[in-house]
C-alpha cells in the first residue's frame, strides 16, 4: 500500500524542513555543521566539485536503466533533495531563505549527483495539528503581485499575464550553480499533492487571488484537483504559457531534467500525459532535448500508468492496486523501459534506509533520498539519515569505477538475488544478512575481491577468487557488506 497521509504527517513533511520557528531556516549553524562533518571518503571528491555535469541526458542507447551524458558515458543517478530547496517554505513571512550554497556543499561533500527542485504552488496555507492550527508561507512564485485587490495571504492579487522575472532568475541560478558542481537538476513543473491534503486558498489559481478572475476551485470547496486535469481548457492555457517561459529559461543547460508533476492523484493522468509532450513538443523546436518525468500518482494510482506514458524517467511506488512492486525491501529489476529513479519520498515520505541503497542499486535502478536535512521541530532528525546519505555517494562511487553501460542486473548469479554484473569481467553483489555464507557464479578467471562496508565506509581487500565454478564468500564485517569483484587481466 502506499503511505498514509494524516493532518500530522503533512504538515512534519512540509514544514519541519524549515524549521517551523520564526525566523529559522532549512539550515541552522548547528545542524549544518552535524549534517556535513560526516560524508563518504574522498574519492572522486574532487572531481566531482570541478567536473560540470554535462548532457542533456538520453536514454543510453545500449543499457537504457541508465542515462548517458553528453559524452555518452553512462552516469547513475544518485542524491538527495528538500522541499525548501526552490521556494522558500516556512512560519514567517516572508519566509527565511534556503541557503542554496550550503546545500550545494553538503550535495557535493557526499558525492550525491542529482536532485529534485521543488515547486510549491500556494503562497500561503494552514494545517490543523492536534489542538492548534499552523499556517505556513512559500515564495517566490511564478507572477507578479501587482494588485489591485489583496489575496488570501493579504499581499496584492496575482497577475496571471505578467511572470516575476526574480522567480525564473532564481530557477536558473540554481540549476546552473548545481551544473558546475556536476548535479543533474530536476525542475519540478507542478505540485499536486497539497491542492489534495492542504486547504488552498493561496493557490493563484484561486478566483480571489488573481485579477484575472480565474477560478480553479470548479468544485467550490476548499480543496480542488481541476487544475491538474484537462477540464478546465482556460487555466491550462496559462499553464501551458508558463512551461515555455520555464523551458526557455533553462533550455541551453546541460544538467537539466523535468518532472510534470509531483504526487497529483490518478485523476491527473490524461493532463499529465498532455504536459510531457507539450514540454517534447516545444523543446523538438530549441537547441537542446531534456529528459521529462512523471512521478507516482498518490494516491491510489498504478505503477502501469507511469510505464505506459511518454516519460522518459519515472519514480514508483508500491502499487495500492495489486501490493506488487515492492520498491522498498525488495525491487523488482530494472527491465530498460523507462529509467527509474526510485525516491523515498513516494516509498516513504520521510523514510529509507542504507538497505534500500544497496538493493536498488543492485536491481538496476537509479535513486532519491528525500531528505528531511534538519528534522527537528516535531521529532529527531532519524537516526539512520546520515548513514542513507553516505551510502547514497559510496554507491555512486561503484557506478564511477564499473563499466556502468554494461552492468545488468543478475539476480540469479547472487545466492542473495542482489547482483550487478558484466559476466565474466565485473560483479557487485549485496549480502543483506550479517555472517551468512553465499554464492557468486563466476565465468572462468582469476578475480580480485574486494568488500565494502556499508556501516562505516571501510574497504578490505580479500584473497583473489578462481572463476568457473560457484564461488562461496564470507563476509568479513559484521554487518551487511558489500563484495566487488573484478577479472584480472590474462
Amino acid at each position: 500500500m502506499a503511505k498514509k497521509i494524516t493532518r500530522r504527517g503533512a504538515c512534519q513533511r512540509l514544514l519541519a524542513s524549515a524549521g517551523c520557528m520564526a525566523g529559522a531556516g532549512v539550515w541552522t549553524t548547528r545542524g549544518t555543521e552535524q549534517t556535513l562533518a560526516a560524508g563518504p571518503s574522498a574519492v572522486n571528491q574532487r572531481e566531482t566539485e570541478r567536473t560540470p555535469a554535462r548532457g542533456p541526458l538520453k536514454a543510453h542507447p545500449t543499457n537504457p536503466r541508465y542515462f548517458a551524458d553528453g559524452s555518452g558515458k553512462a552516469i547513475l543517478l544518485a542524491g538527495s533533495h528538500n522541499w525548501a530547496n526552490l521556494v522558500d517554505l516556512g512560519v514567517t513571512d516572508p519566509p527565511a531563505v534556503f541557503d542554496f550554497g550550503k546545500y550545494l556543499d553538503f550535495l557535493t561533500r557526499h558525492n550525491h549527483n542529482f536532485f529534485r527542485l521543488w515547486r510549491w504552488e500556494l503562497s500561503k496555507f494552514t494545517s490543523e495539528e492536534g489542538d492548534r492550527t499552523i499556517t505556513a508561507y512559500c515564495s517566490p512564485h511564478p507572477w507578479e503581485r501587482t494588485g489591485p485587490g489583496v489575496a488570501f495571504d493579504g499581499r496584492p492579487k496575482f497577475d496571471l499575464n505578467t511572470f516575476d522575472e526574480a522567480y525564473f532568475s532564481r530557477l536558473r541560478a540554481r540549476v546552473k550553480a548545481a551544473g558546475e558542481r556536476g548535479i543533474y537538476v530536476s525542475v519540478m513543473l507542478f505540485e499536486g499533492w497539497e491542492s489534495q491534503f492542504l486547504r488552498t486558498e493561496g493557490h493563484p489559481f484561486r478566483g480571489q487571488n488573481n485579477i484575472q478572475g480565474i477560478k480553479g476551485e470548479a468544485s467550490g470547496d476548499k480543496k480542488w484537483i481541476e487544475i491538474n486535469t484537462l477540464n478546465q481548457p482556460e487555466i491550462r492555457a496559462i499553464q501551458e504559457v508558463y512551461l515555455r517561459k520555464v523551458i526557455d529559461t533553462v533550455n541551453d543547460l546541460d544538467n537539466v531534467l523535468y518532472e510534470t508533476c509531483n504526487e497529483a492523484g490518478p485523476y491527473s493522468t490524461d493532463w499529465q500525459y498532455h504536459m510531457i509532450e507539450y514540454v517534447k513538443s516545444y523543446e523538438a523546436g530549441l537547441p537542446k532535448q531534456h529528459p521529462v518525468g512523471m512521478t507516482f500518482q498518490y494516491q491510489y494510482g498504478s505503477n502501469t500508468t507511469l510505464f505506459n506514458s511518454p516519460a522518459d524517467w519515472i519514480s514508483p511506488n508500491p502499487d495500492s492496486a495489486t501490493g506488487d512492486h515492492n520498491y522498498r525491501d525488495n525491487p523488482p529489476a530494472g527491465d530498460g523501459r523507462k529509467v527509474i529513479v526510485s525516491d523515498t519520498d513516494h516509498l516513504w515520505g520521510v523514510g529509507g534506509d542504507s538497505p534500500w541503497v544497496w538493493k536498488s542499486f543492485l536491481r538496476g535502478l537509479n535513486f532519491l533520498y528525500m531528505d528531511p536535512l534538519n528534522y527537528t521541530t516535531f521529532e529527531p532528525l532519524p537516526k539512520n539519515a546520515d548513514e542513507v546519505r553516505r551510502n547514497l555517494g559510496y554507491a555512486r562511487q561503484y557506478a564511477q569505477r564499473m563499466d556502468l553501460a554494461n552492468m545488468t542486473p543478475q539476480p540469479t548469479l547472487c545466492s542473495t538475488g542482489y547482483c550487478l554484473a558484466k559476466a565474466g569481467a565485473e560483479y557487485l553483489a549485496y549480502q543483506p544478512e550479517a555472517g551468512s555464507v553465499f554464492t557468486v557464479e563466476l565465468q572462468a578467471g582469476s578475480y580480485d575481491v574486494e568488500w565494502f562496508d556499508p556501516g562505516t565506509g571501510r574497504t578490505v581487500a580479500g584473497d583473489p577468487s578462481a572463476g568457473g565454478r560457484s564461488a562461496s564468500f564470507t563476509s568479513p564485517f559484521t554487518g551487511h557488506s558489500v563484495l566487488y569483484l573484478k577479472r584480472r587481466p590474462a
